[in-house]
């Protein structure tokens, strides 16, 4: 019973003798932990990966590994440093023809990183295998259009001029096989539609793979000159060129009703009487044939919407 009694008389709270116990523990504990750190242990660990070839020729299609898990025998001291990822370099792989190697078995690595490792040795490669895709960088020049403009504008509006690309071709660099799919023409879209005034904006190039493709420069500026539009109904003289001797005069039509949309500014100045709808025979065969006119004779910015058809026999 007085045992129990000193020992209960000790830990009764008394401020001098909790901050010695406290020490004592923890002097205890520093000592196991550090002594701990000095042995040997063996265990799993990642390691960061690095992969060397030259990227000035070559680029990755696919992101590669960043990590290898491995197991390996060390110092405690080494092992907690490594564990912790505390300036640790990464393992380098190299690769010479990085465009043929599609995976690195794991076996293969431990001769790989023996030099690279300091104080650790490698008993085994956990990770199986490293897949990589590594193709050669390739270099296209393509073409920048506007993809049919009148479909990202008001169908009462329309271009008064041809569209403005500044710049109108560019450079795309990315994997060989990649570039090669590429169309020689690239379509440009715009992020609007309806438009019914000028445009005038950056448009940034969109590729499918952005992340593998880089076009210099990536930004095409775009510009639209929109105007409203309105509609003439006229009937236009029709003239047959390179008729054949032969020609059944009396099926003939003298004029065709046609169509065709105006900017609103040109109809105050526009006229009707130089237009004509021409039908060129030149080159055809002997027998029946339906023909829409060409109208001739519109400004440039006017646009057709319907003409009759006319059967030219002969």
């Amino acid at each position: 019973m007085s045992i129990v009694t000193s020992i209960f008389n000790f830990l009764r709270f008394n401020k001098k003798n909790w901050k010695a116990v406290v020490l004592c523990i923890f002097a205890a504990t520093v000592f196991w932990f550090f002594n701990a750190l000095n042995k040997n242990y063996s265990t799993n660990l990642s390691f960061p990966v690095a992969f060397d070839y030259d990227q000035d020729h070559y680029v990755p299609v696919k992101p590669l590994p960043a990590t290898i898990r491995m197991n390996v025998t060390g110092s405690g001291w080494d092992l907690f440093r490594r564990s912790l990822g505390f300036k640790v370099p990464p393992l380098v792989v190299p690769l010479e023809k990085p465009a043929d190697i599609r995976r690195i078995v794991g076996t293969t690595l431990p001769a790989t990183f023996a030099g690279q490792l300091e104080r650790l040795k490698i008993n085994f490669v956990i990770t199986d295998t490293i897949r990589v895709h590594i193709e050669e960088k390739a270099r296209r020049k393509l073409s920048i259009r506007l993809d049919s403009a009148q479909q990202f504008i008001d169908p009462r509006y329309g271009l008064t001029d041809e569209p403005k690309l500044t710049p109108d071709t560019v450079w795309v660099e990315g994997p060989k096989q990649l570039i090669a799919t590429l169309p020689q023409v690239w379509q440009l879209v715009l992020p609007q539609r309806n438009l019914h005034k000028d445009f005038k904006e950056e448009i940034e190039l969109n590729f499918e793979n952005r992340n593998l493709l880089h076009a210099q420069p990536r930004i095409v500026n775009v510009s639209l000159s929109i105007e409203q539009f309105e509609e003439v109904n006229k009937h236009v003289r029709l003239d047959i060129v390179n008729v054949p001797s032969k020609l059944k005069q009396g099926t003939l039509v003298r004029e065709v009703a046609c169509s065709f949309r105006l900017p609103a500014s040109l109809m105050r100045t526009f006229s009707a009487d130089s237009l004509r709808a021409v039908i060129d025979l030149n080159g055809m065969s002997r027998g029946e044939h339906r023909f829409v006119p060409k109208i001739e004779g519109l400004p440039a910015v006017a646009r057709v919407i319907k003409t009759d058809t006319v059967i030219v026999n002969f």
